[in-house]
């Protein structure tokens, strides 16, 4: 088994420093080496359910947002925001790759922004992001903190408006300007290395129909519904992959 790994980031290695355009496309997985749970795992968020006797799609849901606020900004503090996660092995090997200019853009799922704590640049976070918030009725910008230290639901200093995280909720659309720009790079890119998602959630799942390019590598440590359709599938930690696909700040050439 270590002797295919190591054949398969051998593989990898080589698709990474032959190619002139890889965009990388993630999900939870790429967070929870960072500490940060996965929202579909057994051990993850789903226990809320036994505290909130809700589901927990409701209550990341507009539907909950506007009809059980203290609910939902209780149970958003409780188990979205990872204040003192940091960046893992994979963000870090993707801001390296980003930096040699093998890497044009990452795609990720996540909210919590490790990808530009670790130095990447071009980043299309199609679910938004928790570290900005604003209020819904003047357009007030307002950090992080300032959510978390508010008791209840938080509200505005200048008007009195509720004060919403910047993060794309149940029964939203994606923001247009991140899906757009996810888009054209999947579409220019000639290879997709898409790690730590199931891709179960729509419509993000449906940016593979957009890619164009010869090689498709999946890591991800279950199957996917792309497997079949993969160049390359790796079933494997993907910041152990990554790390070892990047070593010494250089692409090894094999």
């Amino acid at each position: 088994m270590i002797v295919l790994l190591d054949e398969q980031i051998k593989r990898l290695k080589k698709l990474v420093y032959a190619t002139k355009s890889t965009v990388f496309f993630g999900g939870a997985g790429v967070s929870t080496e960072s500490g940060i749970p996965d929202f579909r795992s057994p051990t993850g968020l789903y226990q809320a359910k036994q505290v909130f006797n809700r589901q927990p799609e409701y209550l990341l849901s507009h539907s909950c947002f506007i009809r059980e606020p203290e609910i939902f900004f209780r149970y958003y503090k409780e188990n979205l925001v990872a204040r003192t996660a940091k960046p893992n092995p994979a963000h870090f090997a993707l801001a390296k790759l980003e930096q040699q200019g093998y890497l044009s853009a990452i795609v990720t799922q996540n909210v919590d922004g490790l990808h530009q704590m670790a130095g990447s640049k071009t980043v299309y976070e199609l679910h938004g992001t928790n570290w900005h918030q604003f209020c819904m009725q003047c357009g007030e910008q307002y950090s992080l903190d300032y959510i978390l230290e508010q008791e209840g639901v938080p509200k505005c200093k200048k008007c009195g408006g509720i004060v919403r995280p910047q993060v794309v909720l149940y029964e939203e659309s994606l923001p247009f300007c991140a899906w757009d720009g996810a888009v054209q790079a999947i579409e220019s890119a000639d290879l997709l290395i898409v790690g730590g998602t199931s891709l179960a959630v729509y419509p993000a799942a449906a940016l593979l129909e957009h890619f164009n390019g010869s090689n498709l590598v999946l890591i991800n440590k279950s199957e996917t519904p792309a497997d079949n359709r993969a160049q390359l599938v790796i079933r494997d930690a993907i910041g152990k992959v990554l790390s070892a696909a990047v070593e010494n700040g250089h692409i090894l050439k094999c």
